[in-house]
Order: C-alpha cells, then structure tokens, then sequence
C-alpha cells in the first residue's frame, strides 16, 4: 500500500501510517476511543487537519494504529456529535467545522477569591464566570464543544437562501411567525402543551421572560412571589430587581411544599417541578395536583421548565402548563439544549397578561434578532435539534456517571441528589463543612463550584452544587479530586 503524505488542500485525504505521528501506545488502558478524538480534535483545531480534509477510512486508521475499527468508529463519532466532522458517503468522513479555541489557564493564584468573600450579590455570577480556574463545574452550562455547528450552517444557508428582502426589516415584537409556530409544535410533540402560535411570545432566554412577567405582574397588582427553597439565587435576583418580594417555601424529596405554599399567603410561585434546581427531585404526582387546586382557587404558577428536555433514568414529566393554561405561565430556553449565547427563549402566559406582555417586549428591544429565529425554526422543523439531543442524552449519561464514580472516590460520606436529569449534581457533606468556605478553597487550586448555600434562604445542609455536561470524564476526575483535597484540608 502506497503511503500518503499528511496534505492539507481541501477535499484531499489524510492517510498512511505516519498521520498525525499518533502512537496508541500514548492511550490510558481502556481509553484509546477517547484518546484519538481528543488527538484529531486537537489537529483539527490547530490546522493540521483543515475544513474541508478527509480523515482515513476508519479500517486503514485502525490497521495502521493496530487498534480495532471500534475504537476508531467511536473517535469518530465523537468528532460528529461535536459537529467538527460529518460523514458524506463515498466521500469519506470530512472535516467541517473547527472547533473552539480553548484557553487553558493555570490554577489561579493561592488568594482569598473576592466572590466568596460575602454574601453574594448580583454580580456575583459575572464575578465568578470570569474568575480564572483550569476547571469549571459551573451549574447550568452545556457542552458547548458539542453545539451543531455543521448543522446551524445547513440552516442557515438554507433559510438565506429563501429569505426574502422584507425579513431583514423590523418584524413582529412577539418574535418571526416561523419560530412561533416550530415552538408551538415542539411544546406539543415533547412538554404535553397545546398552544397557538400567536400565544408564543420568544424572548432573550428565561432571564427576560421573568423580567417581563414581573413587570407585568407588579403592574397588576402582584407584589409577592414566592419561590423554592433551596432554589436559584439568580431567579430571586431577577425577581426582586423588579421589586418583588420573594419568600421562601422548603423543597422537600417530593418537589414544593405545597402546603407551605398555602399558608404562606403568596398569591404567585416560581418553581422548577420537571427537574427542580439545585435538588434534581420532580414535583410527585400528589404535589402536583395540590398545586393545580391552589392556582384554581385564584393562586399563579410561574414555571420555569428547567432541563425538562434532559432526562435519563426515568420518563418524561409533563408540563403544569399543559393542565392548566388560564393559571400557569411558562417560560422555556434553548440555552442549555443549545447555546446559552443564543438568547433564544419563549414564554406563554395566561390571555388576560398577553398584551401587556407584548408591550413590555416591543418597549425592552423592539423583539429578538429575527434570523437565529429562522435558523432555529429549520433546525426544530427538520428534525435536526431532535438528533442533536438524543446525542447529548448519550454523552451527558457518560459524564453523569464519571461524575458520580470520581464523588465517591474523592468525597467520601457525601450524598449525591439529582442524577436522573439536567446537567449538574447536587451534593451534600457532612453538617461541619463550611460550603462557601470549601468552594473558595476549590477555586483557590483551580476548580469553580458553586456552594449550595448560595441558593438557599432557609437553613439548608451544606453541598455543592457541581455540573457535569462541559466537561469529558478524565477532567471531572480531576476536578473532583481537587474537591477532595480541599475537603480533607479544610478539616
């Protein structure tokens, strides 16, 4: 067999026995898969292997590895999900996109890290994202290596394609009648809702959707809403920005306190019941339909349906929304299905708030850039965004379960809470750990986590609060054992 020389002109092959100068035997045990995708990531990212090369047919990579055609299929279909390659038949498999440029800080320096130096305040979160860490365990962030780029270009040529003059005007606040209707259907076949187009208001991800609704509700006379507990530091933020006030009601194994709901007198509750944060539990069956004979009796329900698309040892929990329109306003995002650089979100409220709700839209920005809608709205209608989450189910099931493993190894005694959904784990320690104290010591040697105290009003046990999804396996071992020293230090 002719040797080929490793080229880099487009549409031409890389193959041979000297590509990338890779040596398996560089691959842990057990890990050659894993290896080789991050050896070719790594080529592709720095020009070795350019947009537009082939990579070697699996079988003569594999001869010329020694490896079995499994471990390079794998590699390969790691590289697909992440949209930096894509299969086109006698073509072989081809480059496409390249992936992002990844910053690798060291460890930030051994200093008291100002975030956690008091209580947090609203700008806690910026402070803490742009604070430097080799590892990041951030709650609330997707892989964002793995957004389908190949096929956000598909859609977006095709949606140029067609767009007509008109469409790059100013459109409708309320958002493009193309991504209203692939919402509607999309709420329909996957969260149990039946809604009208024209009740689809699209919005700046879920953070705007609250800032909307709280306008609207302050204006209607609804100056309290109550919210979980523990529940997202970041909810309360945006809900006392509008000058709500926000009390307390305890989650408990079996979703809100309903009962503590009724008597604290809120006529309003925020609540997370698919995939509760930062707990993981689900609003039970009896909760729920307590819940439902409270907002019939003249309650609201704001629902946030928070990583109700990601689940993965138990089936699917259907939308308060869907059993209770006139009551539930519920509010969505592709932020963490997607991108949360998109700012690609959607709310539904009852008939009585809809106008007002357009009018606070049209007054905060005049409604969101029209073509990522459409882009959207080809990925939703193609089937395109459904294949892309049957991939991240499959990936974040293996970052799950590292996670779990690297937790009990590296800390001992804590208990783990949430791992059927999302992307983050809750974890609880020992009632004499300091959590914020922990979390300021992580960041000290490198690793960003968010202390579960951060999240509560009323007194909770001290936990973590740590994702999973941004991650591969052999860095959440690591961030964990980080954790772990920490840990033992602190004692």
């Amino acid at each position: 067999m002719d040797r080929a020389k490793p080229v880099t002109t487009e549409g031409s092959i890389t193959a041979g026995a000297d590509f990338l100068q890779l040596d398996v035997g560089e691959a842990p045990p057990g890990g050659r898969a894993d290896w080789l995708a991050a050896r070719l990531r790594a080529a592709i990212a720095d020009g070795r292997v350019p947009v537009g090369a082939r990579l070697p047919a699996s079988r003569v990579l594999a001869a010329e590895l020694g490896v079995s055609r499994g471990v390079v299929t794998e590699a390969y279909q790691r590289l697909t999900e992440d949209g930096h390659v894509a299969g086109r038949g006698r073509a072989g498999t081809v480059v496409v996109a390249t992936p992002a440029a990844v910053v690798t800080r060291a460890p930030a320096p051994r200093r008291p890290p100002e975030v956690f130096a008091a209580r947090p305040d609203t700008a806690v979160f910026d402070a803490l994202r742009h604070a430097p860490a080799e590892l990041d365990l951030t709650p609330g962030v997707p892989d964002l290596a793995a957004f389908p780029r190949a096929a956000w270009l598909r859609a977006e040529r095709a949606v140029l394609h067609r767009l007509a003059p008109a469409a790059f005007g100013y459109g409708d606040p309320t958002g493009t009648p193309a991504l209203r209707l692939a919402i509607a259907t999309w709420l329909a076949r996957n969260r149990g809702i039946r809604v009208d187009p024209a009740e689809v208001v699209v919005v700046a991800g879920v953070s705007q959707a609250l800032g909307l609704l709280a306008q609207v509700l302050h204006a209607d006379g609804v100056h309290t809403v109550a919210v979980e507990d523990p529940g997202s530091l970041g909810v309360r933020q945006h809900l006392n920005n509008w000058r709500l006030d926000t009390p307390p009601v305890p989650v408990d194994t079996d979703g809100l306190r309903v009962d503590r709901l009724e008597a604290s007198g809120a006529p309003a509750v925020m609540l997370t019941p698919a995939h509760q944060f930062p707990t993981g539990v689900v609003l039970d069956g009896d909760r729920r339909r307590r819940l439902l004979r409270w907002a019939r009796s003249g309650g609201l329900v704001i629902e946030d349906d928070y990583d109700a698309e990601h689940r993965y040892d138990r089936p699917p929990v259907s939308a308060l929304r869907g059993m209770l329109p006139d009551r539930v306003c519920y509010t969505g995002s592709v932020s963490k299905l997607l991108a949360p650089a998109l700012r690609i979100g959607w709310v539904l409220v009852p008939a009585r708030w809809h106008d007002d709700l357009v009018a606070a839209k049209r007054m905060a920005d005049l409604g969101n850039a029209a073509l990522p809608q459409l882009v959207l709205a080809e990925l939703m209608d193609s089937g395109a965004l459904e294949r892309h989450l049957r991939l991240l189910r499959r990936r974040h099931v293996r970052r799950r379960d590292a996670m779990i493993r690297a937790i009990r190894e590296h800390l001992p005694g804590a208990v783990v809470h949430g791992a059927a959904a999302g992307l983050h784990l809750l974890v609880t320690l020992p009632d004499e750990v300091d959590d914020t104290a922990l979390a300021a010591a992580a960041l000290r040697q490198g690793v960003k986590v968010q202390p579960l105290s951060w999240h509560a009003q009323l007194p909770q046990p001290p936990g973590l609060v740590l994702g999973y999804a941004a991650n591969p396996p052999s860095d959440l071992d690591r961030a964990l054992a980080t954790l772990g020293a920490a840990l033992r230090d602190l004692r």
